[in-house]
């Protein structure tokens, strides 16, 4: 029963959906206005506008989306954006603790505050260390010390007079020894020797001594004085110094608080470093003054070098440098130090010292009043970052954390600055699977991220869409500093967008991707030395951006012209069909066609897919192989168990195989055995099948047509060949255009169907059959053969005692 299928080939216009490069307007993109990066992504710019608008805790976001579709950049632009509109945050700078070394303060400043301050301090510094030692070296001071040195020493003399006066009248002399002062009886001036004295008389003895002890109380009592005198006078030294050093400092400092007289943590500072600079007005005096002053104050081991004042030094953490607005920060390697800020060390006599001036700001310090972005996959690959960010938005401050101390290994003494109070917007960018499992694995996430910003990855091809994409490669192109493209090139693009889609209805957001060809389309041109990218340079980008990946696909397509591969594009086959398939490498996708083929024969029902029993076949193919088999149980041998064995096999097949867009081909490849009806080689045959018979979507159609085509080439193209897809696909359909100038002349066709019966009856040339009133195919048909061939195994199995249970076949 041979006829001709009812089935025609897709029209040619439907092979490709052009865009007219006339109805866009212009001669060249220099011409239209470009438009934000956002233009296509209405819902993702609703929830960044929503996210950064709220001020609750908790409403971070996390901006959803695949690689390639512009969203950092589209998501920085539109911070941005916003936040040239927003007051500039306050700034924050950690100073010394003059009371707790190891706790820094930290002050919040307002706006352009904390560089001036800064300044400030260091101009303050310089000044004194001129100023002060300049006035210990004035006349008045020398004089005014000379004067405590005489009276000190006029009122040691005057205890030591006294004291000589009581012992002269008592014949007693004051002696000066190595070992101290002694106290010696005197008779006509002279010391009486031992010798003398122990000839006077007992009594005489007795009275001397006895007047001694009484003079050595004097003597010690006046001793005692003299310290107390030298300490009187260092304390009037001190306080002479630190007269004269308030009167230096105290105007200096109010010099730099008359800068800033509405700051109050500056004045406060102020007041504590005036007392600390006071208190060691040492440190600001030149090298041969330092250790008599440093004695006189009754201190020891003064600091040398710049180094001694570092503890008036301002180290800024956050301060706006570039002017107007909330920052916007893009944290590009998020470690925990880069992420919270660190705390650095230097080394100092072979030992490791740290003081606030080493404390360094992360991207939290940065952002702090404005928005950090992140890319979420490396945030989380960075040890413990991930658990200090959730803390930081809970507690809503940032304390500086060592990686080494979690892990225990920190042995040297650190600081603990003042934490600085955090706000914020956080926003994590990363696939929706990695936002999945944030979800699902982390009970903390949905409590600080609320909002989701979903990056559509592509949206309709209707002539206002086409019209702002273009307006959308614009803005790339001044962005990037490229050549003008022109209308032709711009048509060209819009049609690539659309195949990248994978659909001839929708349009790719894919920006970077299409970013990339129009950079090596320029590239192209001005090796030409044009000022214009045009539709030839458009088209030399694409074939060469293919060149340069295809090495696998060329050696793929050589051995099947070379016959290693088996590959039949002409002729007939029973139980033989042309499959379709699609590979991957390296972002490169092509089409590979493959050989399927069925045996059958008498058995117990059994469906053999050799793919799966051999552990290559995934899920999918395995349950495509199911569907088919529910397929002929439902058609075929209704009132009788089927009696069957069957193999269906992916030739020359060496990997996994996956997917169910082969379920159709290995169907029509199991009719042809049962039917022992030829198949036409010179047709390929993808599309996935479900129990009623209807062929199924499928994808990556283009690249399967454009695969069996480049086959079909290869060998000469006899106007025979052809792909047969499912008539869903059609408005996917976005081939290239050698396929379609092949179907225009007629060599090549690509046939829609929509069932089984349809895509056996192109197959074979021959009816399908639909059962008639009575249940029967009718006579010669695909489906009678078949049925006829089933009810054959059957009998032939009955009488070999077969009862129609699944049996091991023997």
């Amino acid at each position: 029963m041979i006829r001709v299928s009812a089935v025609k080939p897709i029209a040619v216009e439907a092979l490709r959906r052009k865009c007219d490069p006339k109805r866009l307007g212009f001669q060249t993109t220099d011409e239209i206005e470009p438009v934000d990066v956002l233009v296509a992504q209405e819902r993702a710019r609703k929830a960044l506008a929503f996210g950064t608008a709220i001020d609750r805790p908790g409403y971070n976001l996390f901006v959803i989306g695949s690689q390639g579709f512009g969203r950092h950049k589209a998501s920085s632009q539109f911070l941005q954006e916003k936040a040239k509109g927003e007051q500039p945050p306050d700034e924050w700078v950690y100073v010394n603790n003059f009371k707790a070394k190891r706790n820094p303060k930290a002050l919040r400043l307002p706006h352009n505050t904390a560089l001036p301050f800064q300044k400030a301090m260091e101009a303050l510094i310089e000044d004194l260390e001129i100023a002060i030692p300049s006035l210990f070296e004035s006349d008045d001071y020398k004089t005014r010390m000379q004067v405590l040195a005489e009276d000190s020493q006029h009122e040691q003399e005057e205890a030591f007079e006294a004291l000589r006066a009581k012992t002269e009248a008592e014949g007693i002399a004051i002696l000066k020894t190595p070992m101290g002062f002694a106290l010696a009886p005197v008779k006509n001036g002279e010391v009486i020797k031992p010798e003398v004295f122990r000839a006077l008389e007992k009594s005489e003895q007795e009275r001397i001594e006895t007047v001694i002890e009484a003079l050595q109380k004097d003597l010690e009592e006046t001793l005692q004085k003299m310290p107390l005198i030298e300490k009187e006078r260092r304390d009037k030294v001190r306080e002479l110094n630190q007269e004269l050093a308030s009167a230096a400092i105290g105007a200096s400092i109010a010099e730099v608080a008359a800068s800033f007289q509405k700051v109050e943590p500056i004045l406060d500072y102020l007041k504590a470093a005036e007392a600390d600079m006071i208190d060691n007005i040492g440190l600001f005096m030149k090298e041969e003054q330092q250790p008599n002053l440093m004695a006189l104050m009754g201190r020891s081991d003064p600091e040398q070098g710049a180094a001694k004042f570092r503890r008036y030094g301002v180290n800024v953490i956050v301060a706006d440098r570039e002017g107007e607005g909330a920052p916007v920060i893009f944290e590009d390697h998020p470690t925990l130090g880069n992420v919270l800020g660190r705390i650095e060390h230097m080394s100092q006599m072979g030992t490791l010292f740290t003081d606030f001036m080493l404390i360094k700001p992360g991207a939290l310090h940065k952002a702090n009043g404005g928005y950090l972005l992140v890319d979420a996959r490396r945030l989380l690959t960075e040890p413990f970052v991930w658990e200090a960010i959730k803390r930081t938005l809970r507690s809503g401050s940032i304390r500086i954390e060592s990686g080494a101390e979690h892990l225990g290994l920190s042995t040297t003494v650190s600081l603990d600055p003042e934490p600085i109070p955090l706000q914020v917007k956080v926003i994590l960018i990363g696939e929706r699977r990695l936002y999945d499992l944030l979800v699902h694995f982390d009970p903390d996430f949905g409590d600080l991220f609320k909002v989701e910003a979903d990056f559509d990855d592509r949206w309709e091809r209707t002539e206002d869409n086409e019209s702002q994409t273009v307006r959308l490669f614009s803005s790339i192109i001044r962005s990037e500093n490229l050549l003008p493209l022109s209308a032709e090139g711009a048509a060209l693009l819009i049609e690539e967008a659309a195949r990248d889609a994978q659909d001839a209805e929708r349009l790719s957001l894919r920006t970077e991707e299409l970013c990339d060809l129009l950079s090596e389309a320029d590239y192209w041109a001005r090796q030409d030395e044009r000022s214009i990218v045009s539709a030839d340079d458009m088209n030399c980008a694409v074939k060469e951006r293919i060149r340069r990946k295809d090495r696998v696909r060329e050696r793929m397509y050589e051995a099947i012209e070379r016959e290693t591969m088996l590959i039949d594009t002409e002729g007939s086959m029973v139980g033989q069909v042309n499959g379709l398939a699609v590979l991957g490498i390296g972002g490169f996708a092509f089409g590979k066609p493959s050989r399927i083929t069925a045996r059958v024969r008498m058995g117990t029902g059994k469906l053999i897919d050799i793919e799966r029993e051999v552990k290559l076949g995934g899920p999918l193919h395995s349950k495509g192989v199911m569907i088919l088999s529910s397929y002929l149980n439902g058609n075929f041998s209704l009132d009788q168990p089927i009696s069957l064995w069957a193999s269906l096999v992916f030739e020359q097949s060496y990997g996994g195989v996956d997917g169910d867009s082969a379920s159709s081909t290995e169907l029509y490849a199991l009719l042809s055995a049962l039917s022992d009806v030829p198949i036409k080689q010179s047709l390929a045959v993808t599309g996935s099948v479900n129990q009623l018979g209807q062929v199924q979507a499928i994808g990556g159609v283009n690249e399967k047509i454009e695969g069996f085509f480049d086959i079909c080439k290869a060998r000469g193209l006899t106007g025979d060949q052809g792909v047969l897809i499912p008539t869903s696909n059609v408005k996917h359909l976005m081939l290239r255009q050698d396929v379609v100038d092949a179907a225009a002349d007629g060599q090549f066709h690509v046939y829609p169907v929509s069932t089984i019966n349809e895509g056996i009856e192109l197959l074979t040339g021959r009816v399908a059959g639909e059962r008639d009133e009575d249940g029967h195919y009718p006579a010669e048909s695909i489906n009678a053969l078949v049925e006829e061939k089933l009810e054959t195994f059957a009998t032939r199995r009955r009488s070999f005692g077969g009862d129609g249970e699944d049996k091991k076949d023997g």
